[in-house]
């Protein structure tokens, strides 16, 4: 039998909260997504947290940090799991006693729908498999997805020479080549944060993406910082040119937000401000390296088609296939319903979002 639940309240970091994380740091399917301080980054910009968790002989085993928000003026309420819930999804009891709670807590909001998203590999759980258990516990997988469920992972356990050797010819000759042109990368503070705001603001009317509220890469660097992100920027004669933003897990970093200006690309700052978060990634003992983030089409059409394409991911994949790493996908998202009119609300919500 399990324990029962544990709710995730607004007060100061506890002792709960330390082992909820260090669970989460060691969990397979742990994700910096499900940490304490996403949900409190959350927090400040509309969502609302609640924790459940399973305890088997006083030791946690399964569990997941829910985010819930209102939209369309409060008619959708909305539940979510990013990168959750961490669960052995073939222990049927486990998964039962977890969903059975997770639908407790969603009652209590008044959540009409819950879309979860684990950081569950299909290599580890084939397609096949996945909609069987979603067919098991009524989860509806052909759903939209929040997280990139593509992405490319580069496996930062060999030297850095063997890392650099697995990197396309072209990538790491603009890494070379970034040096020799004068480009030096340092770790950056709080104080460069507006720096790094400004060059996010150029990326995205550039390249044509939305980017968060300037306040959010503040309180995302005050949260995790120093000890789970670090801000490192490219320069060239003291002018910031590049940066990226990256956050550690356990043995796991990902590489979360990255900008540029539009000045001095001959250089190529970008390629080698990447290279020394990979390198303070690696000197941290991460395994993985999570370039978080390539369009979702099947490996033979990323590389057949990437030269031509420019919408969505495609120009990212580009510049991120060229530092090596293995492309892997999630089985994607998955839908619990409690209310169909709610959940034809949501849909409706996401498309007008995505055009």
């Amino acid at each position: 039998m399990f324990d029962k639940l544990f709710q995730l309240g607004e007060k100061p970091y506890d002792t709960e909260d330390a082992e909820w994380d260090a669970f989460v740091a060691t969990h397979p399917q742990g994700s910096i997504l499900q940490t304490t301080n996403w949900a409190r980054l959350k927090g400040r910009f509309g969502w609302s947290g609640q924790r459940v968790w399973l305890k088997k002989n006083g030791k946690l085993v399964a569990g997941a940090q829910i985010l819930f928000r209102s939209a369309v003026f409060g008619m959708l309420k909305m539940a979510y799991i990013p990168h959750g819930p961490l669960v052995d999804w073939n222990d049927e009891e486990q998964v039962e006693v977890l969903l059975n709670q997770i639908d407790y807590a969603v009652w209590q909001r008044g959540a009409g729908i819950l879309k979860i998203e684990p950081l569950l590999w299909q290599e580890e759980m084939p397609p096949e498999q996945w909609q069987a258990i979603c067919e098991r516990y009524g989860l509806l997988p052909e759903t939209d997805t929040i997280q990139p469920p593509r992405t490319i992972l580069v496996d930062l356990r060999p030297s850095e020479d063997e890392i650099l050797a697995a990197m396309k010819q072209k990538t790491r000759y603009n890494i070379r080549l970034a040096a020799r042109k004068g480009v030096t990368v340092r770790k950056g503070n709080e104080t460069d944060i507006p720096v790094f705001v400004r060059m996010m603001q150029i990326t995205g009317q550039r390249d044509g993406f939305g980017v968060h509220d300037p306040m959010y890469y503040k309180v995302a660097y005050e949260l995790f910082a120093p000890s789970q992100a670090a801000l490192f920027i490219a320069e060239y004669e003291k002018r910031p040119l590049a940066a990226v933003m990256v956050f550690t897990i356990g043995r796991k970093a990902a590489y979360f937000y990255g900008a540029s200006t539009n000045e001095e690309r001959q250089r190529m700052p970008t390629y080698a401000v990447q290279w020394a978060a990979m390198q303070w990634a690696k000197e941290r003992g991460c395994a993985t390296y999570d370039l978080w983030g390539i369009p979702d089409a099947p490996p033979e059409q990323l590389e057949a088609e990437f030269t031509e394409r420019n919408d969505g991911l495609w120009g990212v994949y580009r510049f991120k296939r060229g530092f090596g790493g293995h492309i892997r996908r999630t089985v994607g998202a998955a839908d619990r319903v409690y209310n169909r009119h709610v959940h034809r609300l949501y849909r409706w919500w996401r498309g007008r979002q995505q055009r």
